[in-house]
């Protein structure tokens, strides 16, 4: 069994982790901030939005930040000068903005949620969002049961993306032009025929991460653990954790570190006040493969 260690603590809800250029990316989302932290635990805040929380992290070909902002429903660029709205999710997101992925070309594909979440709203199924360069947003699918983390895979051609109110990874083909086909259920979890036996109720998907030889990992908040998932739903692994786990990422040197957000609570009002927030992390055996 794998056992977690702390990178950083105090954060109020880290969400929408990022491996690239020797760092770990990813957004203080209460805090509403993006942070980058070393190896060694040195951090330092890349970005701060003053009227929204940010969310999913991706970046353009030539290099600038892209930003998913929550509460405003809107897609940011970091530009040097300041957050730049890239597009206006709002006539396709039924509630807050949350992950996303960002492909070779550029094009986002962003979740939400749908509904209000933490004020008691029903739920329902929610759009897909995609914005392709310099395009208006788009629905790139659609009841789709809180479309949250999503990963491309290495060729380009597969999405994946977790249904957390469905407990399940759902494909989609990748098209020249960025639209979606051939939806189908990559894994349902929670089956009876695991190896690795069941917990009381199944696995929630959050935050995920692909590697090398097509497994994902999956952050699971209602269980606390990350568990590594294949096609058709077998679990390989499961790594607890002692708070919850909202979001994974493969990254580190070789690929092979596995980054955990985990926070004791969701909710915006308890996450700002006690601050349980963590990046925590432990090696693997299969290094990262694919976007993000």
């Amino acid at each position: 069994m794998r056992t977690l260690k702390t990178l950083l603590d105090g954060l109020s809800f880290p969400e929408g982790p990022r491996w690239r250029d020797g760092r770990l990316l990813f957004s203080d989302m209460h805090r509403q901030r993006v942070i980058a932290v070393d190896p060694a635990g040195r951090s330092e805040t890349v970005l701060e939005l003053n009227s929204s929380c940010p969310s999913g992290l991706g970046w353009l070909p030539d290099g600038r930040l892209l930003v998913v902002s929550m509460e405003d429903r809107r897609l940011l660029r970091a530009d040097p000068e300041g957050p730049v709205v890239v597009a206006d999710c709002t006539p396709f997101a039924g509630f807050h903005c949350n992950d996303m992925v960002v492909d070779a070309e550029g094009r986002a594909y962003i979740g939400n949620f749908g509904f209000d979440l933490h004020g008691g709203g029903t739920p329902c199924p929610a759009n897909l969002v995609l914005v392709r360069p310099a395009e208006d947003a788009c629905v790139a699918a659609s009841d789709l049961w809180f479309p949250n983390g999503a990963v491309i895979t290495s060729d380009g051609k597969t999405l994946v993306v977790a249904e957390t109110f469905a407990a399940r990874l759902t494909a989609f083909d990748i098209l020249p032009d960025g639209s979606l086909s051939h939806r189908r259920v990559w894994a349902s979890l929670g089956k009876a025929d695991n190896p690795l036996g069941e917990t009381p109720q199944p696995p929630v998907p959050d935050g995920i991460a692909l590697d090398a030889e097509g497994g994902i990992w999956v952050a699971s908040p209602t269980t606390r653990e990350v568990l590594r998932v294949l096609e058709g739903g077998a679990i390989t692994e499961r790594i607890p954790v002692s708070t919850s786990a909202f979001a994974c990422m493969l990254g580190g040197a070789d690929g092979r570190t596995l980054f955990v957000c985990t926070s004791l609570h969701s909710h915006p009002v308890h996450c700002r006040e006690t601050r349980t927030g963590r990046i925590e992390y432990c090696e693997v055996d299969v290094p990262h493969a694919g976007l993000p």
